[in-house]
């Protein structure tokens, strides 16, 4: 049964809608201090995601506060190299390390995907738990990182680095890192099926790190498991279609080839004008983005005046899910996402 605010799905779907939906990239974060407080009690970030109550919890702080069009299962995208055995821990201002990360071939052959029924049973929990706390008032998105981003953390054993294993691995033995992708992609595709299953209506892919490769690479080693990924996927659930979006970061130069792989919406980050990229893919997919995340550090007057320009590019029509081209950053004032959220939905009735 569709939700009471089902905007979301329909600009997905590219059909009409009296407004541009809106949501947003980490919306459930540490801007918020509702979510500061609850991540207190959990007593660590790991905690907050694996414990179902407290993902629940922090999923809906954000639609108790802004009038949002979806909601998005709180989680984190290294859940599944987590349940892998490579040993996630969160150092406090350090972000994500694996004690066992990818470093030689013997580990690679053992690599095997997780069952998500199993290490990720509390992941599936959250979305069905989600699911029956939203009690139908917007839609509940699922997702997971891309198997190329993944494989940049496991591999690389942490974040924030200039992939030089990766790309070793890539040029030197690509056997293996095909070896890892094509594991990598077994899992996503089951795990997002499984959230499928659970309640999530629509799914994302975020590919974070796609756009640190040449377009040769990002076609072999990112795009393809996309897409076998996308084809993977339970489309439908309940009768009702599940919409995918694809996003890869800084990948603005190949979204004639990201809108050729089945999904339905391509994210954009905040280097693409919407319009162009509209006009590059025809009516093929809708587009979802891309307000610079930085705009919301501005008054809330330059917030509304900046989201008009988004709008404005994209143009008149359907098929746009507003969104930021990237995560929201922990020094955002909430005063300017109420600020945002406003300015999107009465600004673009016009434009419907």
């Amino acid at each position: 049964m569709p939700p009471k605010n089902d905007t979301f799905l329909r600009a997905l779907r590219r059909e009409p809608t009296p407004y541009t939906p809106l949501w947003i990239m980490r919306q459930a974060g540490r801007y918020l201090p509702e979510y500061n407080a609850t991540r207190a009690r959990a007593g660590s970030f790991l905690n907050l995601c694996k414990s179902p109550d407290f993902a629940t919890e922090v999923t809906l702080q954000p639609l108790a506060r802004f009038p949002l069009d979806a909601a998005i299962l709180f989680s984190d995208i290294l859940t599944i190299p987590d349940a892998m055995g490579l040993g996630l821990e969160f150092a406090e201002g350090e972000g994500p390390r694996f004690r066992h990360p990818l470093r030689d071939e013997s580990d690679i052959a053992k690599l095997a995907a997780p069952d998500p029924s199993g290490s990720l049973r509390y992941v599936i929990d959250a979305v069905a738990q989600i699911r029956k706390a939203l009690a139908g008032s917007v839609p509940l998105i699922g997702f997971s990182g891309s198997p190329f981003t993944l494989a940049c953390y496991m591999i690389e054993g942490q974040g924030g680095t200039e992939f030089e294993r990766v790309k070793t691995m890539l040029y030197d033995r690509p056997d293996l890192l095909h070896r890892v992708l094509a594991v990598n992609a077994e899992a996503v595709t089951a795990y997002l099926n499984a959230q499928i299953a659970a309640g999530a209506q629509a799914v994302m892919l975020f590919d974070t790190w796609g756009g640190a490769l040449s377009q040769a690479a990002y076609l072999e080693f990112s795009l393809a498991y996309l897409q076998r990924i996308v084809q993977g996927l339970a489309r439908e659930h309940e009768g009702e279609r599940v919409p995918v979006i694809v996003f890869t970061k800084g990948g603005g130069i190949w979204l004639e080839h990201i809108a050729g792989i089945g999904c339905d919406a391509v994210g954009l980050d905040w280097t693409v004008d919407i319009g162009a990229a509209r006009r590059r893919v025809g009516d093929r997919v809708a587009l979802q983005g891309n307000l610079d995340p930085s705009v919301l550090f501005a008054s809330p007057a330059v917030v509304q005046r900046e989201a008009g320009k988004v709008l404005a590019a994209f143009g008149r029509g359907h098929g746009h899910v507003f969104n930021l081209g990237h995560g929201i950053s922990r020094h955002t004032s909430p005063e300017n996402v109420a600020a945002l959220v406003e300015a999107v939905h009465s600004q673009s009735r016009a434009q419907h």
